[in-house]
């Protein structure tokens, strides 16, 4: 099976219902926050780690109908995400994680999606993702978002490896 069709097969499985997970720390711990009475229903999209980076950004796109009906679309991680490099002494970014932070930051600034689509052409990549869970819903938010000018906030690294940058659109 080509990768196309693989893609294509991994979001239809996302079709499918499933709630019996839960919410994950990744959406409840921001949320709780936001809506403390939590009096908004909530529907999380679990990362799908069968799927590329382009499917990602193709699911982000197939959910923008919903933000033209008034839903919420929230991804949650981190562009840095090392858990194995923490560097817990250091308050700031290491120099590959603001490198490639920066780097990320500049490509959504000029809605240059191809991009951050391509992360792994930025000479940091495999320090900043060495998994991509955390930052593929930065894609389905890029993809519901198609040519929207960012909101840029918390533009922080800490712990060495981890950056905290978050983008907000639609304001």
């Amino acid at each position: 099976m080509d990768r196309a069709a693989h893609d294509s097969l991994a979001l239809e499985r996302l079709e499918l219902r499933h709630d019996s997970w839960g919410i994950d720390h990744g959406a409840w711990s921001i949320l709780v926050h936001i809506f403390p009475e939590a009096d908004i229903p909530v529907v999380q999209l679990s990362v799908n780690g069968d799927i590329t980076e382009r499917a990602a950004y193709d699911l982000g796109q197939r959910l923008a109908s919903l933000r033209e009906k008034g839903y919420l679309i929230m991804g949650s991680g981190n562009v840095v995400h090392n858990l194995r490099r923490v560097e817990w002494e250091n308050e700031h970014g290491s120099l590959a994680a603001d490198r490639f932070d920066e780097a990320i930051k500049a490509a959504i600034e000029q809605r240059d999606d191809e991009a951050v689509i391509d992360y792994h052409r930025y000479p940091d990549a495999d320090y900043a993702v060495p998994t991509p869970d955390h930052f593929l819903p930065l894609l389905y938010i890029l993809g519901a978002s198609k040519g929207e000018t960012p909101y840029i906030f918390n533009n922080v690294r800490n712990l060495g490896s981890m950056a905290l940058t978050g983008y907000a659109f639609g304001l």
